[in-house]
């Protein structure tokens, strides 16, 4: 991507192809696995659903975080977490990302290299994204809230008032 002034997109700019980032969080510890593919479909969910599989301790149990998107229930998805009972699915609310931790890397990946970069293939945006995630995992750092539940509560109370004046 070509930018100018204040990061606007020049009119030269020429957009290569998009990929679809899954990754999955280590809360504990910071560390992220994390697979590009081509399209959100529930075989792609299901094809990282086996990369976390395989890259975690049998024994251990795994809580995702996910958003609502069909993709995350769809039946054959649902036939396999019921044979892998190790998987728990915790779905946020909609409009609720922010409670999911993996949106705070999201974010970093974004701002810290793919929005300062240009990409001239798909292939080399998802080596940019590979070599991020191999750097973070390096010396991961858990990423930890500093705002108190007090604290957020209030702001989503304050939020739904503020929706329920405007629609009410």
């Amino acid at each position: 991507m070509k930018r100018g002034r204040a990061g606007t997109v020049t009119h030269d700019y020429k957009r290569h192809g998009t990929t679809t980032l899954f990754a999955a969080l280590n809360t504990l510890d910071g560390s992220v696995i994390s697979m590009c593919q081509p399209r959100h479909r529930h075989s792609e969910w299901h094809r990282f659903l086996r990369l976390i599989d395989r890259r975690t301790p049998k024994h251990m149990g795994l809580h995702l975080i996910v958003d609502n998107y069909a993709t995350h229930s769809h039946p054959e998805v649902q036939k396999w977490l019921a044979r892998h009972p190790r998987f728990v699915m915790h779905f946020t609310p909609t409009s609720a990302s922010w409670l999911n931790m993996v949106e705070r890397f999201f974010r970093d990946i974004t701002d810290k290299r793919i929005r300062r970069d240009s990409f001239t293939s798909v292939a080399e945006l998802e080596l940019a994204i590979d070599l991020y995630v191999a750097h973070h995992n390096i010396d991961p750092k858990p990423f930890i809230w500093t705002a108190s539940a007090k604290d957020i509560l209030a702001k989503v109370t304050r939020a739904k008032a503020a929706l329920t004046s405007v629609a009410g």
